[in-house]
């Protein structure tokens, strides 16, 4: 049973969908449930953009930080 409540693995969608898929998992959370984005690159420019619309909302802890994956476990507050 995976710790997460949900996993986003951000590569498998179209550049048009990713960050909307990740804002609809993100939104569907519960507070203190957590999911995990999986990418390929760093996803700091998300974390801008999670700082601009949930601040104070949300942790944020990199799993694994490169050079080929990058996961990063999000928990709603």
């Amino acid at each position: 049973m995976s710790e997460y409540t949900a996993i986003v693995k951000v590569p498998e969608y179209p550049p048009h969908l990713k960050h909307k898929t990740i804002f609809e998992t993100f939104n569907k959370l519960n507070p203190s449930e957590t999911m995990l984005i999986v990418n390929d690159h760093d996803p700091i420019p998300l974390r801008f953009q999670f700082d601009s619309m949930h601040e104070g909302k949300y942790t944020w802890e990199y799993i694994e930080q490169g050079p080929d994956t990058f996961q990063v476990k999000i928990e709603k507050l």
